[in-house]
């Protein structure tokens, strides 16, 4: 097996060019270009269809109740869809292996986006009524079901010394494909033959081609030829044993704190997107106001204008998420550690909102969310992957999918709560929200501090390619 002390010459000239952005050692470029392709592939399937769920969105109406509140309680249902779905998920991971379970779900999630292509207003109906909040449903469970899996995969790939050698370099396929994504929806909806709903089917190409790189990645191992330990994972179930979600991450503080962390970020992200989505509705409404005369022609270019909006921003939030994960999040690991890695975004939320909070204006607030988000993106999701390194097969295919999913549509519905209490209830303003998300963000702080010397005892707990004697 290569190690550190490998010279020079026994680095292929690809291997060198990756060392550029992570400590890539030899034998390990091909899979790791595998797994950034996977990942890639991954999030620019979702960024396709994530404008779309903001401009179906956009025009579902629900009497009573504003766009700023759909959004928010649209975002509290995906939770408590997943608390019951997650349970299930466990029980396929306890039953098949790794192999088939990423292409069972990944195949589950594009026959399902065929269907919501054929539910599209005008075929066959011309509004099935709540559609757009079922696919805003949708989309919110692809997205973290399938990034957590993969990296549930590619942990238990890994293992931790490599894993975190090799983490950050693989979350650039991550940033890349969402930019490489969100810039695509905007030229293929800039086609006269394709419309925003299109993307739907065209995000089924990328889906099946990073289920294939999966079982791929599997069959080869980390070094091209699989050792004894690789080939018994291949039959394995991915979780040896169903010894439950929510009972595992309840057991273990580690994963306690990891889950509560989790939904404390998730609730001040969400916040900051109900913010915006709150601000972009009103400036647009009011841009194009002439058109309110005639419903159907406002409601078309409402959907079309959020569609370019948010195509626009997710795109520069994508672009700086994949230069700073390209050349920062690594150096960062290198020179300051995990402590740096978890408190770094939280540092750049406060500074945000701090600035929100001063002039709560849409320009400015789009800006600061450029920021936070592709910190967010980047440094944030590559600590929350790296916490799980020194954790048991179980943990990763049954605890890590649960929070991961579970935690983060919590901390979403928290938000939706923030939502109904603030507006309902105490008539907050927008600085108003922006002041209680200041406070989550220094909650978030504290969890980080506590999970960061948590992370090191678990480290020294750890052992590679053995059972794990789990700390209290």
């Amino acid at each position: 097996m290569p190690t550190d002390s490998d010279s020079a010459e026994h680095y292929s000239s690809f291997e060198r060019v990756l060392r550029i952005f992570a400590d890539v050692q030899p034998r390990e470029g091909v899979t790791c270009a595998i797994l950034i392709g996977n990942i890639f592939l991954i999030l620019t399937a979702y960024y396709l269809i994530k404008p779309v769920r903001e401009g179906w969105l956009a025009i579902s109406d629900i009497q009573g109740l504003s766009k700023l509140e759909i959004k928010a309680y649209s975002a509290f249902a995906q939770s408590l869809l997943l608390v019951g779905i997650m349970p299930f998920y466990a029980l396929l991971a306890a039953t098949l292996s790794r192999r088939k379970l990423i292409s069972a779900v990944g195949g589950t999630f594009a026959f399902i986006l065929v269907l919501f292509w054929l539910t599209q207003p005008g075929l066959p109906f011309e509004m099935m009524p709540y559609a757009g909040v079922v696919f805003y449903l949708f989309v919110g469970i692809f997205s973290v079901t399938l990034v957590a899996q993969f990296w549930a995969f590619c942990s238990d790939l890994y293992g931790a010394e490599r894993g975190k050698r090799l983490f950050p370099i693989v979350a650039v396929g991550a940033a890349s494909g969402a930019v490489v994504g969100s810039w695509l929806g905007e030229q293929l909806v800039s086609l006269e033959a394709v419309n925003a709903f299109d993307l739907t089917l065209f995000a089924i190409a990328p889906l099946v081609a990073a289920i294939a790189l999966a079982n791929w990645s599997d069959h080869r191992g980390t070094y091209g030829s699989p050792s004894e330990w690789t080939t018994n994972r291949w039959n394995e179930p991915a979780a040896p044993t169903n010894e439950g979600a929510y009972q595992l991450i309840f057991r273990h503080r580690y994963l306690t704190a990891t889950a509560f962390m989790i939904l404390i970020f998730s609730w001040v992200v969400a916040s900051g997107d109900n913010i915006l989505f709150g601000v972009v509705q009103e400036s647009l409404s009011n841009s194009l106001a002439d058109l309110n005369t005639t419903p159907e022609g406002f409601g078309k270019a409402l959907q079309e204008a959020t569609t370019v909006f948010y195509g626009d921003l997710y795109f520069w939030i994508n672009l700086f998420t994949l230069v700073i994960q390209a050349f920062f999040v690594s150096r960062i690991l290198r020179f300051g550690g995990m402590r740096m890695l978890l408190l770094a975004t939280p540092f750049v939320s406060l500074a945000a909102y701090a600035t929100m909070a001063i002039a709560p204006i849409l320009g400015l607030i789009k800006i600061v969310k450029v920021a936070e988000n592709s910190s967010n993106y980047s440094v944030n999701n590559t600590a929350r992957h790296m916490l799980w390194l020194p954790t048991t097969k179980e943990m990763l295919y049954q605890a890590k999918p649960t929070v991961d999913t579970v935690f983060v549509r919590l901390g979403d519905g928290l938000a939706a709560l923030t939502i109904l209490i603030g507006t309902r209830v105490i008539h907050l303003d927008n600085k108003g929200f922006i002041v209680v998300n200041i406070f989550l963000v220094l909650a978030w702080i504290g969890l980080s501090m506590y999970l960061y010397h948590e992370h090191k005892r678990w480290s020294a707990a750890y052992v590679e390619n053995s059972p794990l004697p789990v700390p209290k």
